[in-house]
């Protein structure tokens, strides 16, 4: 029996994941496995033969202009037990500072800035420290404004439901702020959230610094591997969830790291990509089907 499975998830609304691709793709494979549905013409396993490693790539090609995603897995240690997911354009499909200074009338130059840093072009605390100092003086109020701007991503909240109900604890890290991530991880459910801090005057209003230590990669990294310890759990258990470059340490060390809708510097080197589909592919991708799905 194979130890591998290749898990197809197409787009919801598209009509892209019939018996002909499907069929395609086991010929690609040579098996005459069966695939196992998941959801019905959204997602589907497929048994991966051992000797089929070279064909991945050819897999890859031939569905390249179809709006499907395709992740590669070990069966045996496919239900993970911790779940550690990026925030900003992952979780929600915002970046949160960059509207906070939307409404301060500054979003096209802090979101430059944003830009270069999730491209990994800039430090990650420089270019926070740069950002946050141009919003000094501005009003606390900016935060409300923007947080009524916050839309979860398609798939959140089932995400990190239905990994809880199965076992798994669930952590939302960030190199934003406090005031977003304990707010977003109310409304998915996520066990605890870890951001940075942004202070403010007697007049309460930004001062344009923020707490200290600076929440970043390494931070990211760091409780990716804590909690994995307090769990008591191998790494191959963990999950692990982000789109920049501040975000690649802890996908590296995940026993499954994704990259969703990531920068280019991320899907240059994390292999499981999300670029078509929503956040229910990472529950595909763990052999959950949709039946199991914990929904609002």
């Amino acid at each position: 029996m194979t130890s591998l499975v290749l898990t197809l998830v197409a787009q919801r609304e598209a009509t892209t994941l019939d018996s002909a691709t499907i069929a395609l793709v086991r010929d690609i494979l040579a098996t005459n496995a069966e695939a196992t549905v998941l959801s019905a013409g959204e997602a589907v396993d497929i048994p991966y033969p051992e000797n089929a490693a070279s064909k991945l790539v050819a897999v890859r090609e031939a569905l390249n202009t179809l709006p499907i995603d395709i992740v590669l897995t070990h069966t045996a240690t496919r239900r993970k037990k911790l779940l550690v997911s990026d925030m900003d354009s992952t979780i929600v499909a915002n970046e949160t500072l960059d509207d906070v200074a939307t409404h301060a009338g500054i979003g096209e130059k802090i979101a430059a800035i944003t830009a270069r840093s999730m491209n990994g072009e800039l430090d990650f605390a420089t270019s926070l420290r740069e950002r946050v100092a141009l919003l000094k003086g501005l009003p606390a109020s900016l935060l409300e404004k923007a947080w009524k701007d916050v839309k979860l991503n398609s798939g959140a909240r089932e995400l990190v439901q239905t990994m809880h109900a199965h076992g798994a604890y669930t952590a939302l890290v960030s190199g934003g702020f406090t005031y977003f991530t304990s707010k977003v991880a109310a409304l998915c459910g996520f066990d605890e959230n870890h951001a940075n801090t942004l202070l403010f005057d007697e007049e309460d209003c930004l001062t344009g610094a923020t707490g200290q230590p600076i929440l970043g990669p390494d931070a990211k990294l760091s409780l990716l591997e804590k909690l994995t310890t307090t769990h008591n759990l191998p790494t191959e258990a963990t999950l692990a969830i982000g789109d920049g470059a501040n975000d690649l340490p802890m996908l590296r060390k995940a026993g499954l790291g994704m990259a969703f809708y990531a920068k280019p510097v991320v899907r240059k080197e994390i292999a499981a990509q999300i670029n078509h589909t929503s956040l229910r592919t990472a529950l595909f991708a763990q052999g959950y089907p949709a039946s199991a799905f914990i929904r609002d």
